[in-house]
């Protein structure tokens, strides 16, 4: 690609890891369009260039402080387990799927995970009573909302393990990080407050991404400049995006990632039927 296409790249980098890291999406499902829609670039290379900014958000998320009492590092070491092994089938399976299915699948995901977001927008997940003990794989934190610190539990354990290795499914296969269907399932099904499964998700999934990564390159899937220029783009956004997290509400977080999410899918199922 001309060399002018760089700063676009990393433009769009930076977009992606804003919002990922304020949404705990890893900025895949951004960068994506924004490559493959935006600058004409084929999809699997797409997918392999934006895996490189999904590590590149979570190490930001990671090491930043902002969102350092919301992580749950007992419960996302648990979650990455069946991640890891998701995102290494996804990969493998990346080869057998036509561009129209993937795109299907991409529509698809993204369509249904907003409509679970549009009807839990008010459902907080957080007990107010601080002296609640959150069990194992639960925690407490400071909320700005509420102006208190707050207890929630994990629900539903069988079904966080099958959500995170369905978010790796869809990491390796898509490129995306898994965040997409990590995050809003983790509140809608398993109690997890919207900006803890956020947080906790968003230093997650780099781990997922890595387990794939090397596959991706090894079939000349990442390219190298492009890569790097989406890489840097995501570490400056991505700063902004971990500055506003504790800033915004839940409710407003929800609104925007269904918004986008609706706009991915209706964009991506026009693609699919087009191709």
């Amino acid at each position: 690609m001309p060399i002018e296409t760089i700063p676009i790249i990393m433009a769009a980098g930076a977009l992606a890891g804003g919002f990922g890291a304020l949404l705990g999406l890893g900025g895949g499902v951004f960068l994506i369009p924004l490559l493959n829609l935006g600058l004409g670039i084929d999809l699997s290379v797409a997918s392999g260039i934006s895996l490189m900014g999904v590590m590149a958000t979570s190490s930001s998320v990671a090491t930043g402080s902002a969102n350092r009492d919301v992580i749950n590092l007992r419960l996302g070491i648990l979650l990455q387990i069946p991640a890891i092994a998701g995102g290494l089938i996804g990969a493998e399976t990346l080869e057998l799927l036509s561009p129209r299915t993937r795109s299907t699948i991409f529509a698809s995901v993204t369509g249904v995970i907003a409509m679970i977001m549009i009807t839990r927008l008010d459902r907080r997940n957080v007990i107010l009573d601080a002296t609640i003990q959150p069990g194992a794989l639960g925690g407490t934190y400071y909320e700005e909302e509420s102006g208190q610190h707050v207890v929630y539990r994990l629900r539903r354990l069988p079904a966080a393990l099958g959500i995170s290795f369905s978010g790796g499914v869809l990491s390796g296969l898509l490129g995306i990080g898994g965040g997409v269907l990590q995050v809003p399932a983790l509140n809608a099904c398993c109690g997890i407050p919207m900006r803890v499964a956020a947080a906790t998700t968003a230093a997650m999934i780099g781990i997922t991404a890595l387990g794939s990564a090397p596959i991706y390159y090894s079939r000349g899937r990442i390219v190298a400049p492009l890569a790097a220029a989406a890489v840097i783009g995501v570490l400056l956004g991505s700063r902004v995006g971990i500055w506003m997290s504790p800033r915004a509400r839940a409710r407003w977080l929800k609104l925007l990632m269904a918004a986008v999410l609706v706009t991915l899918s209706i964009t991506y199922f026009y693609k699919a039927f087009t191709l």
